[in-house]
């Protein structure tokens, strides 16, 4: 049962880690298509 609580403990940091990491990728890809309209409209 305690090793049970600690394998799902690892998984949701795991989750959480790959969750910041996705999130952060979806802002960057946000942020490069806004600088690249941008700079298509200044043209």
């Amino acid at each position: 049962m305690q090793d049970d609580d600690r394998i799902r403990a690892r998984q949701r940091e795991r989750a959480k880690v790959m969750a910041w990491i996705l999130g952060g990728l979806v802002v960057l890809l946000f942020a490069i298509t806004i600088v690249k309209i941008q700079a298509g409209m200044g043209t």
